[in-house]
């Protein structure tokens, strides 16, 4: 394999589900990790199984269904993580066992309260352990960016011949800088006589705004894997973005001459996907796929454009999977040709998919003149990667104004039959999700609200996206209408129904 092949490792179902306000079940997960498939990434990170049994039955489920890059599953550097990642990965077509332990003297004094010779017989020990279940192990020296460089190269040198064939050299707290980022990885090379024997990669955080810079710099300096998630989620300020790495890679390729094997036409997708799934949406001016990232509103800019594109365009929409044109379909549009501008979006939906999606474009489009790429890509969201409905809306009648108490009447239908309640709130989404309480018998707490418009205009959809706190725990929630008080009920209705189907696949089979 080429010296200048760059492997691409996602996190995002692992790092990128630590994000505070981020819960994802199985099925969520499974469709990210089929989209990662489709995007071409080398590696999935697929979770922490011994984290939680969800966590578990998520990394399974993957290993068993999700085909092409190797799938891996992080543990810490112990017996115990190590046999419950292989018993969650064992069964994918290429699996890893990635297991990790702190190494800078902050962590090994206040949270591993270990010797250096502790932690370095641990690694070792570890990596040895997984290699008997394993061929493919990485090891990744937590805080490595804040480590003695001495101590780090006798630990990375050493887990290299118990059998690590990945080494990663994380700036877990995201302290670096590129120049001395760059000068970190370049002094591993120098002082790990056997670095040539592993691939080695960096995994950088966000805390200081350079997550993608100190990737690139460790990428020019040897490293041959980098490490991030789609849309740049994680732990606090969040990893390297997924899309910015690939991107630059690609658009200064002259510069970095490096090889990357990716699908780009899925990138858009891969960023709406898990932005939605989520709940997690990407700030206008984001790099790549932030929806400002290819407008142009000054005068100058826009004829610069016209003229000639990469006047003020360094790469196009197109590459990305991102189309231009934004009309696209109106009521009297057929079946045909909803399933072939699906085909142009990059939806490949079978007969059961495209009937859901296609009901729920022409309910969109009865209510607003245009339906445009936005909305459809938002339909396939809401309609078809959802989880099965036990609670459905099918009536929703609301009395609010400023000198009356705020009422709710709603229709549920459950199975083959419809329930009706009433009830009163503090504005009028809070009174229709108190009847739904009634009806369902599950009671939420709304933590977070959002209100996006998936598209222009008076008549745009509403997409609301809502964490709801059931029993104690935390369930994204996601509504679509173009009536903002049904969007948000649908939204509180779509959390109850997670806990609903989250609670049926624990009771297992009656």
């Amino acid at each position: 394999m080429s010296g200048n092949r760059i492997y691409l490792f996602d996190t995002t179902l692992r790092d990128g589900e630590q994000s505070p306000g981020v819960s994802l079940n199985v099925e969520e997960k499974l469709e990210i990790a089929h989209q990662l498939a489709r995007l071409g990434v080398d590696v999935i990170e697929a979770g922490f199984p011994i984290a939680s049994p969800g966590d578990f039955a998520a990394v399974e489920a993957i290993a068993r269904q999700v085909r092409g890059p190797i799938i891996a599953g992080l543990c810490r550097a112990t017996r115990q993580d190590i046999d419950r990642t292989w018993e969650a990965i064992r069964e994918a077509e290429s699996p890893r066992i990635h297991t990790f332990l702190a190494t800078s003297d902050i962590h090994l004094q206040y949270k591993l309260q270990k010797s250096r010779e502790e932690v370095l017989s641990q690694a070792v020990e570890a990596v040895k352990y997984a290699k008997k279940y394993c061929s493919d192990v990485e090891f990744s020296a937590e805080d490595a960016s804040r480590s003695d460089v001495d101590f780090l190269a006798q630990v990375i040198e050493k887990v290299i011949d118990a059998g690590a064939t990945v080494v990663n050299l994380p700036d877990t707290v995201g302290y670096a800088v590129p120049e001395e980022f760059g000068r970190f990885i370049r002094t591993m090379y120098e002082k790990v006589p056997n670095i040539d024997k592993a691939i080695l990669s960096v995994h950088c955080h966000d805390d200081l705004g350079m997550a993608v810079a100190n990737s690139l710099a460790g990428i020019i300096n040897g490293a041959r894997q980098v490490e991030c998630a789609v849309n740049g989620i994680g732990e606090r300020a969040g990893n390297a973005a997924l899309e910015e790495i690939i991107m630059a890679l690609y658009t200064r390729r002259a510069f970095y001459e490096k090889e990357i094997n990716i699908n780009y036409g899925e990138l858009f997708r891969t960023s709406r996907l898990v932005s939605s799934l989520t709940g997690m949406r990407v700030q206008p001016n984001k790099a790549i796929v932030g929806k400002n990232a290819f407008a142009h509103e000054s005068g100058i800019h826009q004829d610069g454009v016209l003229k000639e594109r990469s006047t003020y365009e360094i790469m196009s929409p197109e590459l990305i999977g991102l189309s231009r044109g934004s009309l696209v379909l109106g009521k009297h549009s057929g079946r045909h040709a909803f399933k072939e501008h699906m085909i142009e979006l990059g939806y490949q939906l079978n007969e059961d998919e495209l009937d859901l999606a296609f009901r729920a474009f022409k309910e969109i489009a009865d209510k607003k003149k245009e339906v445009t790429n936005d909305d459809l890509v938002a339909l396939v969201m809401d309609k078809v990667w959802s989880i099965p409905e036990r609670f459905k809306l099918t009536y929703l009648h609301v009395s609010s104004g400023t000198n009356i108490v705020p009422t709710a009447t709603v229709k549920l239908a459950i199975d083959d039959m419809t329930f009706e309640a009433a009830a009163t709130g503090d504005g009028p989404v809070d009174a229709a999700c108190r009847a739904v309480d009634k009806i369902t018998d599950i009671y939420g707490r709304m933590l977070d609200y959002k209100l996006n418009a998936v598209s222009s205009g008076k008549d745009a959809l509403g997409e609301v996206v809502s964490h709801i706190e059931i029993n104690g725990k935390l369930y994204g929630g996601r509504g679509l209408s173009t009536d903002i008080i049904e969007a948000s009920v649908k939204s509180y209705i779509n959390a109850i129904n997670k806990f609903y189907y989250e609670k049926q696949q624990h009771a297992g089979p009656a």
